[in-house]
C-alpha cells in the first residue's frame, strides 16, 4: 500500500471514487462530458448547473445519470437567477450529490436534499460560515480560499487552514482555492483535508470544450492577473468574482454604479439589482467560454492560472497529481 491510499481513505469513501480529487463546477465549462472524462479517470467530477436554462440543465443531468458509472455531483448556485427551477429538478432525479455554491445554502435546501437521499456539500470561506453549515446538517464541507476563481470568499486559505481544518477533526472538509500541483495535495491531506479540488487545473485539460481563446488566455496569464472583483456598496450584495482583468470588469464596474445609481432613485429593488449583477456574470461567462470573446466576455480563474503552463489530457493530469503528491509524501517521511 502506498501512502496515498492510506491518507486519503476517508475521503475516497465519502465521495465513493478512486481518488478524492474533485473537478470544481465551473459554469458553461463543466458539462457532461468533462464531467465523464473526469469520471472515468477515478476522480470526482461536479456539473454546473450555473444558470443554464431549466430544459438544457436537465438533459445534461440526464446524460450523466445514464453516462456515468461512478458518482458525481452537480453544482447548484444558490445566488443564480434559476437556481429555484435547477433546484426543483435536482431534487426529483437520481443525484446521488448536490454541491451549493455561490453563496451558503438554507437549511431547508439542505434537508429536503438529504431527504431526497442525495449527500450534500456545499462551500465554506469563513469560520463562522463553516460552524452555521455544520449545525444545518451539510454533510460535507469545500473549505475554499479567496485565491480561487469565479464567486469567492475574502480570507486566503492560509488563514481558513489554520481557523477550520486544523480545529474540524472528523468531518469530511475537502480544500479548494489556488491549488494545481501534487505536491500541495500531499501536504493539505496530512494537515487533515479529505481530498482536494481543482478548478483551473481541469479548465486546461485536452477534454475541456471551452473555447481555444479562453484556454489560451489563461495559458498567457500570471497568477497577479488574477483578481477579485470591487463591491462599491454594502446596499448591492455583491458575491466578489475572481477573474483576469479585461473590459469585462470595466463593464462590471460601470453596471453596479449604474445599479447603485437605480437604488438610490427607488426604481430599483435589492433583490433586482442582485439579479442584475448574476445575469451578467452568467452571460459574460459564457460569451468567453463558449463564443471565445476574451475581451467583453468573463475570464473567470483562480490564482493557479500561474502555475499552469500546458494543456494535457485529464488521465495525464491525474496521474500527475497523484505521482508527485506520493513523491511529497515520501520526501516528508524521510525529513520526519
Amino acid at each position: 500500500m502506498n501512502m496515498l491510499d492510506k491518507i486519503w481513505k476517508k475521503g475516497k469513501e465519502f465521495l465513493g471514487v478512486k481518488y478524492p480529487i474533485i473537478s470544481g463546477g465551473m459554469t458553461w465549462i463543466s458539462d457532461h462530458k468533462l464531467v465523464k472524462a473526469v469520471g472515468d479517470n477515478g476522480a470526482f467530477p461536479v456539473l454546473a448547473g450555473g444558470n443554464m436554462p431549466p430544459d438544457l440543465f436537465a438533459k445534461e443531468v440526464d446524460k450523466c445519470i445514464s453516462d456515468l458509472k461512478h458518482p458525481f455531483g452537480v453544482n447548484l448556485i444558490t445566488i443564480a437567477p434559476n437556481y429555484r427551477e435547477q433546484y426543483n429538478l435536482v431534487l426529483k432525479k437520481d443525484v446521488p450529490f448536490v454541491v451549493f455554491a455561490g453563496s451558503f445554502p438554507k437549511k431547508q435546501d439542505i434537508q429536503e436534499m438529504k431527504k431526497a437521499g442525495k449527500k450534500t456539500i456545499s462551500f465554506a470561506s469563513t469560520k463562522s460560515i463553516t460552524q452555521r453549515q455544520i449545525e444545518y446538517g451539510v454533510d460535507a464541507l469545500i473549505l475554499e480560499g479567496s485565491e480561487a476563481g469565479g464567486h469567492i470568499g475574502y480570507v486566503s486559505l492560509i488563514i481558513l487552514l489554520q481557523q477550520v481544518l486544523f480545529q474540524i477533526r472528523d468531518f469530511p472538509i475537502f480544500v479548494a482555492g489556488g491549488l494545481a500541483t501534487g505536491k500541495i495535495m500531499a501536504h493539505l491531506l496530512i494537515m487533515g483535508a479529505y481530498g482536494c479540488q481543482f478548478g483551473t487545473l481541469f479548465v486546461m485539460s485536452k477534454e475541456c470544450t471551452a473555447h481555444p481563446n479562453f484556454k489560451n488566455a489563461f495559458m498567457k496569464a500570471r497568477a497577479r492577473e488574477a483578481i477579485a472583483t470591487p463591491r462599491y456598496d454594502s446596499r448591492l450584495p455583491v458575491v466578489a468574482v475572481r477573474a483576469i482583468k479585461n473590459k469585462a470588469m470595466q463593464d462590471f464596474g460601470k453596471l453596479q454604479l449604474k445599479l447603485l445609481e437605480q437604488l438610490n432613485d427607488g426604481k430599483i429593488t435589492k433583490e433586482k439589482a442582485q439579479y442584475e449583477v448574476e445575469k451578467f456574470w452568467m452571460g459574460s461567462l459564457r460569451k468567453a467560454v463558449i463564443e471565445g470573446k476574451i475581451e467583453h466576455g468573463s475570464l473567470m480563474v483562480g490564482q493557479s492560472v500561474g502555475l499552469i503552463q500546458d494543456i494535457k489530457p485529464i488521465k495525464e493530469i491525474i496521474n500527475q497529481l497523484i505521482h508527485d503528491a506520493e513523491e511529497e509524501l515520501q520526501r516528508i517521511k524521510s525529513l520526519i
